[in-house]
């Protein structure tokens, strides 16, 4: 318990310094002593800037996972915006948040099923058999649904099946799906007493938020004061609800709000939806969307760019003794091609000072979780290009495209961990940064792969 107290300044940057360069760029004196949970303390007046974050870190699964894409997504789902609107108005809904949830949840598709079970998520805003029956008064037969779909897959008389089915069950009614999810917030609003508290429970459940929130010791703040809040290290009752439920739950509306920027970017810049969803499906992470291809981020060709970048403060050395304070070590291979290019390993262990400084970000807040000693290895920093081409002709698992190890940005953490505990805190502190869209990262088979975002991103 002892170093879960430990100041943010004896480690000279840290999980504070970190959160004071995420203002939108403002940079302040970083506050030289506090508890590391400070860091992750709630901030009413950053409450906006906190979900725009929010939106945009946890934006890359829609853009990588939404049937057809993200633009095509949104096509489909811009068919039903005259029935949202109408809706939303009968019901005293924002209409951008109802499209939203339409997208999140089935991209448009009102034939949407989340399985083959009709007792589940169904339609175009996913209702539950169960659900539209007993709460939200629709008519949901679900024997005769079935029989009707498995018609419909064969391919016989499916125009006729589909309007049928539609009344038998409702869910695959698009105006009553929709007029079923506007009662559902309604209802939602009415007992938790917010619109954004009532969105959440659309996935979480009413019930399950009030637990929450209860834990919390408040149930009438924001939810992005709830989600942000807590943490293992802070209000950590309430984080045991929200990360034990095992799934998404917890970041469903930053999703929506992301959801919702897509829509509105499909109907008001479709060229910057397009390049943005370029940029976010061109890897396993929204690392290029941080750092654009190399027209707009520096590269390191070769040996003498690395040594140019390192001696006028563009690249930082690691320092083991530093590292070590924050909970980190240098694995002892790292830079080990050096050699095939006659250098020193020692010059490829180097980042920009803001990735560094995210780098130590995690390794005080993992030690901190844990309340041990243990140290997180780092395995592998700035590459230049050469470099970048003989691994990639070594290691199948590499790429001789554009690398972001190639722009100092990048760092690998190994996942040869100490302790199960240190994994779980590792891993709290990937989700809770890519929540500040402080970073992207993809597990590769021997690392976390991690990207660090510029200051104001």
């Amino acid at each position: 318990m002892r170093w879960r107290l430990v100041a943010i300044g004896l480690v000279v940057v840290g999980v504070a310094a970190l959160v004071v360069v995420l203002r939108d760029g403002e940079r302040r004196p970083p506050t030289p002593a506090g508890p590391v949970a400070d860091a992750f303390a709630y901030d009413p007046e950053r409450r906006e800037q906190l979900e725009r974050r929010a939106a945009a870190g946890l934006s890359h699964v829609l853009y990588a996972r939404s049937p057809g894409g993200a633009i095509a997504s949104a096509a489909r789902t811009a068919r039903w915006r005259p029935i949202v609107e109408q809706v939303a108005a009968d019901a005293d809904l924002e209409a951008d948040t109802l499209e939203a949830l339409v997208f999140l949840e089935s991209a448009g598709r009102p034939d949407a099923r989340a399985s083959d079970d009709l007792e589940g998520a169904v339609g175009l805003t996913q209702i539950l058999a169960e659900t539209g029956r007993n709460l939200l008064g629709m008519r949901v037969d679900v024997r005769a649904s079935e029989r009707l779909t498995r018609g419909i897959a064969r391919g016989r008389k499916v125009a006729a099946r589909k309007r049928v089915r539609r009344r038998v069950d409702e869910r695959f009614d698009p105006r009553r799906s929709l007029q079923a999810t506007a009662r559902y917030l309604t209802i939602a609003k009415q007992a938790l007493g917010r619109d954004d508290l009532a969105v959440v429970s659309y996935h979480m459940g009413i019930g399950n938020l009030q637990r929450a929130l209860s834990r919390y010791g408040d149930d009438e703040i924001p939810y992005a004061q709830l989600f942000f809040d807590s943490s293992p290290l802070r209000n950590e009752a309430a984080w045991d609800v929200l990360a034990g439920l095992g799934d998404d739950s917890s970041t469903y509306l930053w999703r929506l709000y992301a959801a919702r920027e897509i829509m509105r970017l499909h109907r008001e810049d479709p060229d910057e939806l397009a390049r943005r969803a370029d940029l976010q499906t061109r890897k396993a992470s929204a690392e290029e969307l941080l750092h654009p291809p190399p027209q707009e981020t520096e590269v390191f060709g070769d040996f003498e760019a690395i040594e140019d970048a390192r001696s006028d403060g563009r690249l930082v050395a690691l320092d083991p003794a530093r590292l070590s304070r924050a909970g980190l070590r240098i694995d002892p291979r790292m830079g080990e091609l050096a050699a095939r290019l006659d250098q020193s390993p020692n010059l490829y262990r180097a980042l920009h000072p803001q990735a560094l400084a995210t780098l130590q970000a995690i390794g005080v807040g993992v030690r901190a979780i844990t309340g041990t000693r243990e140290r997180l290895t780092v395995t592998s920093t700035v590459r230049d290009e050469r470099y970048q081409q003989v691994l990639a002709a070594r290691n199948i698992e590499a790429t001789d495209a554009y690398s972001l190890h190639t722009t100092g940005w990048a760092f690998d953490i190994s996942r040869r961990y100490r302790s199960r505990a240190q994994a779980r805190a590792l891993q709290f502190m990937l989700d809770r940064l890519t929540a500040l869209n402080a970073i992207a990262w993809v597990r590769e088979p021997a690392a976390i792969h991690v990207t660090a975002a510029a200051a104001g991103g």
